[in-house]
């Protein structure tokens, strides 16, 4: 199952309120962020795995697209933006 992270009724993120533990069950409970990169989509995230398991290779990853390498940096390039406006909310 998809962790949520928008709620369905507002489309505002949404925060962890309670982790626990399945082996003994004990339970924290508070209002915590998410981290950055769970707050992207799910192909964003690929995305950035695709960017690691290619060792950091935006032409691999262009190659491996059959797309071209610019089309590949403008998307790593908006993505990179994304991630720095997460990063100040």
């Amino acid at each position: 199952m998809k962790l949520p992270i928008v709620c369905p009724s507002c489309e505002n993120i949404l925060k962890v309120s309670q982790m626990k533990c399945s082996y003994c069950d004990t339970s924290i409970s508070g209002s915590f962020d998410l981290p950055v990169l769970l707050r992207l989509t799910q192909e964003e995230q690929e995305f950035i795995l695709n960017f690691f398991l290619s060792s950091g290779s935006i032409k691999e990853m262009a190659r491996q697209a059959d797309i071209s390498y610019p089309t590949m940096r403008n998307k790593m390039d908006d993505l990179i933006e994304k991630v720095k406006t997460l990063q100040t909310v």
